[in-house]
């Protein structure tokens, strides 16, 4: 029988507990030197060690998945958006040089990938950037093969930072900026109120090259670096900066598009997705085909457990994948997905790495205040109890597929949500789904009996069908009822996390002109399609009669 004051938990082991780092411990790796840190029980790791384990992991990410190669984009050239220099133009016995325009000396052009390195000044993506220096720099015995551009996005109007902290922040931030030497560009967040509607469409991606490509591009870079010696580095850029401070009347449009969000989860979600749009905006206007963003693997099992809380399950291989090709031309990509936040923690102390402290949204925000903070802390408290916790959630993120939904396997993809930007996964209102069952309770309920006996009776050629038909209504009244809920076309856009996300936002007023653009832009066209749809013939339709004509 259970009493209520004795004590069921486990009994103490009987052994010693586990031995500390001291004198007389030794590194696991090499044997020889003291431990300096302990990344899990009973593995420390010298100074040297430590470093070697840090550095290989992020090599080992990039290498075994082979999307940032040579062969992709020309890597000098103007801010403009670069293409492949021409084989025709090219100097004969150069590889990648351009031909001379004029009788001058052209620069030496090498055929290496443009990736834009997503810094938000935090632990993560500030070790990203130095393992990234340390990859390009004279001693690395593997130089890293692409030529790389540093991004910077002010989100002070969004957190609320006052005008003298947002430019005391952004000293700092380019003060590290200019001790690493890569182009780099700072954008505010505000920008996205002069955004184009173009940026929320998806490009044409190119072809992913095989196994054999990469093997070839990588031999053939080889060569041209041995042929041309010490001239085969990238060419230097000048660093841009920010040309001004952006208008008053942005950053007082982006602080009321925040304050009327009603809560912390949706004014996070809405944060990422205006600043994904900015990065990808500046990726594409300077001619960059990768992004790369510091996720840590800590940080991905946040994500994974809140995208599905958030009803975003469909798209957990997009969004704690190693690449995301949902923008077409432009991948992100997530080189720091195998390091915790403990070992970012402590390679960042012992080796100096500068990063900048900005506060975000939920900065000084109660447990309870979103669900972004809510499953942080229950990941946390987790591994802190059972050490296997995040490697756990973040292994089982690995297994997950990016396998297109029914019917959009065989053609071409369907319809994209217009702020995240993947196909849409809403189905039919009586699925049995979330969204068929929030639907279904959306609809308006039935009059009673006793009401409809005392309505009047109306004849009509269209009565005996519950008013489906419409031929008896004029056409202003058509227009009127479908110009009544503009919200509807926007709605009808989304997929079904942003639709729950947008709930809490009451009115679409403050959204950027350019979400708002898109959206007319689609709404006809997708009405126009569904018209005509029972007319059109289905790519198997043709394959089965290609003798008619």
């Amino acid at each position: 029988m259970c009493e209520v004051g004795e004590d069921y938990r486990e009994p103490a082991p009987a052994g010693p507990p586990p031995p500390r780092p001291s004198r007389e411990q030794k590194c696991v790796k090499c044997k020889e030197g003291l431990p300096v840190v302990v990344i899990r029980a009973g593995d420390a790791f010298c100074r040297d060690c430590f470093k070697a384990f840090y550095v290989h992991k992020f090599r080992a990410v990039l290498g075994k998945n082979r999307l940032v190669f040579p062969g992709e984009k020309v890597g000098c050239g103007t801010a403009s958006r670069r293409r492949p220099v021409p084989a025709a133009s090219r100097t004969p016995g150069l590889g990648g040089g351009a031909g001379h325009v004029g009788g001058a000396v052209p620069p030496v052009v090498f055929l290496l990938p443009q990736v834009l390195l997503a810094w938000s000044g935090g632990p993560s993506s500030s070790s990203m950037l130095w393992q990234v220096l340390e990859g390009l720099s004279r001693d690395s015995a593997k130089r890293l093969r692409f030529v790389p551009g540093v991004v910077y996005a002010d989100e002070g109007a969004a957190c609320g930072q006052s005008p003298e902290d947002r430019a005391k922040t952004l000293a700092e931030a380019k003060l590290v900026l200019q001790t690493v030497g890569f182009p780099w560009h700072i954008v505010a967040l505000e920008e996205v109120f002069s955004l184009p509607p173009s940026v929320l469409r998806c490009s044409a991606r190119e072809p992913v090259g095989t196994e054999g490509a990469y093997k070839a591009a990588v031999d053939s870079f080889l060569q041209q670096r041995h042929a041309l010696g010490e001239q085969s580095q990238p060419c230097p850029q000048h660093p841009q900066s920010q040309v001004g401070p952006p208008p008053a009347n942005q950053t007082e449009a982006l602080s009321r598009l925040f304050n009327s969000v009603k809560t912390l989860t949706a004014k996070e979600e809405l944060l990422q997705t205006l600043r994904t749009h900015l990065i990808l905006h500046v990726a594409r206007t300077h001619g960059y085909s990768k992004v790369m963003t510091g996720d840590s693997c800590t940080r991905l099992a946040i994500k994974l457990m809140t995208s599905l809380a958030l009803g975003r399950g469909a798209f957990l291989a997009w969004d704690t994948g190693f690449s995301d090709e949902r923008h077409g031309d432009v991948v992100v990509v997530r080189p720091m997905r195998e390091h915790t936040l403990k070992e970012v923690a402590f390679y960042n102390r012992l080796f100096a790495v500068p990063s900048v402290f900005t506060p975000a949204v939920d900065t000084k925000a109660p447990e309870k205040a979103s669900i972004h903070r809510l499953m942080e802390a229950f990941i946390l408290r987790l591994q802190a109890q059972f050490p296997s916790t995040v490697s756990t959630v973040y292994r089982t993120s690995e297994k997950l597929v990016k396998a297109p939904r029914d019917g959009c396997a065989a053609g071409t993809p369907g319809p994209r949500c217009l702020l995240c930007m993947c196909v849409l996964d809403v189905d039919t209102a009586d699925s049995a789904t979330a969204f068929g069952a929030q639907t279904f309770s959306q609809l308006p309920q039935t009059q009673p009996p006793v009401a409809q006996a005392e309505a009047p009776t109306v004849s009509s050629c269209c009565s005996g069908m519950g008013g489906a038909r419409r031929c008896c209504r004029p056409e202003e009244e058509e227009e009127e009822e479908e110009e009544e809920d503009p919200r509807a076309h926007v709605t009808e856009q989304l997929c079904y996390g942003c639709r729950v996300n947008m709930k809490d936002l009451p009115s679409l007023d403050p959204l950027p002109p350019y979400i708002l653009a898109e959206a007319q832009l689609r709404s006809p066209r997708a009405k126009a399609e569904q018209q005509i749809q029972e007319y059109l013939l289905e790519d198997h339709e043709d394959a089965a009669r290609p003798g008619e004509s």
